[in-house]
């Protein structure tokens, strides 16, 4: 599944979206173009529940590709 994340712009960004994922799912594989403001997460955790764990570190995010 694919995300527009508005707000990331450094490390810290991409370790803190990549950590709330992983607290859902600690095996998913989360992907970070930092230019493109796109987050892709791969694994087992619903759509919902992963918009809802970034959003929750304080990033506005946008489902591209629930699936």
């Amino acid at each position: 599944m694919k995300f527009t994340v508005e707000g990331m712009t450094c490390g810290h960004c991409i370790r803190a979206v990549t950590r709330a994922i992983h607290a859902l799912d600690p095996e998913a594989r989360v992907d970070v173009d930092l230019s493109a403001g796109i987050v892709t997460v791969t694994g087992d955790v619903a759509a919902e529940q992963a918009a809802a764990a970034i959003a929750a570190e304080g990033y506005p995010v946008t489902a591209i590709d629930p699936a």
